[in-house]
């Protein structure tokens, strides 16, 4: 596939318009029922994904800019709950400048949050649960304790079961949301959740920031767990610059 042309963007800001076409999803999974994963993450020079924990520090506007765009076309955004923990996590909001296009591509008004976790140890009061737009998900095993699901259902938030044990099977949680009617699917990590997709082999499209930073220290790269048997070819897509970073799409060969 060609390297999208960016020599017109150069030296100004994208529009949100020009970032939306850029990022659109696959059009034949457009009202259709297969699910199209796709992860947003950024990586420092030497493969860093955080710095103190937070992945801010290593970010620009642009990439923020981007991150938005991305919820914005997503139907829903799946990150494991230390992530949830470490950045805070709230809800996706609507944004005028998206919504026709999410009530073209019959969407509601923003993106549900799935929220993937074992044993539930999550802060039913924060505004994750307590005021979305849209019910916040909770994916999570059919063995997760009964007291921790009967909590999150009275905060307010759907449980998804999505594994026979305790943990939730990637493959497994892809079907369940496509089946929910989410079938444009986000994940922005962490680290662990991305390594967990790309081992069952369902992750299908990669965005990736690359901050020309360096940070040494032993921070996490953007997937973790083990290692696959044979590495998975991803192609690019197209390439985007600013400030020294880089923006590329990459999607499965």
């Amino acid at each position: 596939m060609p390297v999208l042309p960016v020599a017109d963007l150069f030296d100004r800001e994208w529009s949100l318009a020009e970032l939306a076409d850029a990022y659109a999803y696959p059009q034949a999974t457009a009202g259709r029922s297969v699910p199209w994963l796709r992860a947003n993450m950024v990586s420092t020079l030497d493969g860093a994904a955080q710095h103190d924990g937070k992945s801010q520090p290593i970010s620009i506007p642009a990439d923020m800019r981007i991150f938005g765009t991305l919820r914005a076309l997503a139907d829903v955004v799946v990150v494991g709950a230390e992530t949830v923990r470490q950045e805070g996590y709230r809800p996706a909001r609507a944004r005028a400048e998206f919504a026709e296009r999410r009530e073209a591509a019959g969407q509601g008004p923003a993106a549900a949050i799935a929220v993937v976790s074992a044993g539930l140890e999550l802060d039913f009061s924060l505004p994750l649960f307590t005021s979305p737009l849209v019910p916040t998900l909770i994916l999570t095993g059919a063995a997760a304790a009964p007291d921790r699901i009967a909590a999150a259902e009275k905060a307010g938030a759907r449980v998804v079961i999505a594994g026979d044990g305790v943990g939730v099977e990637p493959a497994r949680a892809v079907r369940a949301l496509a089946d929910l009617g989410f079938t444009r699917l986000l994940t922005e990590g962490g680290p662990r959740l991305l390594g967990q997709f790309v081992a069952a082999g369902v992750l299908d499209e990669l965005c990736l920031t690359v901050a020309p930073m360096l940070t040494a220290g032993d921070a996490q790269r953007i997937a973790g767990g083990p290692s696959v048997a044979v590495p998975q070819r991803f192609a690019l897509v197209s390439l985007l610059e600013e400030e020294g970073f880089l923006f590329g799409r990459y999607q499965r060969t």
